[in-house]
């Protein structure tokens, strides 16, 4: 299983895929690679899913230079590229802090 800084340290460099479902909200959602890259970089784990469907993974926050949060949720398989499961930019209505469900 992949540590959160090998996934910081992947997601920074962009050594990173997309399921079908991430490819398609980040561009839905106005999300490039070069903010995923920059939110990879301070990214902390927020959430962890031990028992998901597929292999373990986690919900990380992180921000980009513009200080825009983003959770993105990623595969902790061992693997040569770090899998983005979804991404999105948290809801205040939703989140406390970002990190913090309400």
């Amino acid at each position: 299983m992949k540590t959160i800084d090998a996934v910081r340290q992947q997601l920074y460099a962009g050594q990173f895929e997309f399921s079908r479902h991430a490819f398609k909200r980040a561009i839905e959602r106005n999300i490039s690679e070069q903010e995923i890259r920059e939110a990879g970089l301070n990214a902390i784990s927020i959430e962890a899913y031990p028992n998901d469907k597929y292999s373990p993974s986690c919900l990380l926050l992180g921000f980009t230079a513009t200080h825009r949060p983003l959770h993105i949720q990623v595969s902790l398989a061992q693997s040569e590229l770090v899998r983005i499961i979804t991404l999105y930019e948290p809801n205040n209505l939703e989140w406390i802090n970002y990190s913090q469900r309400r």
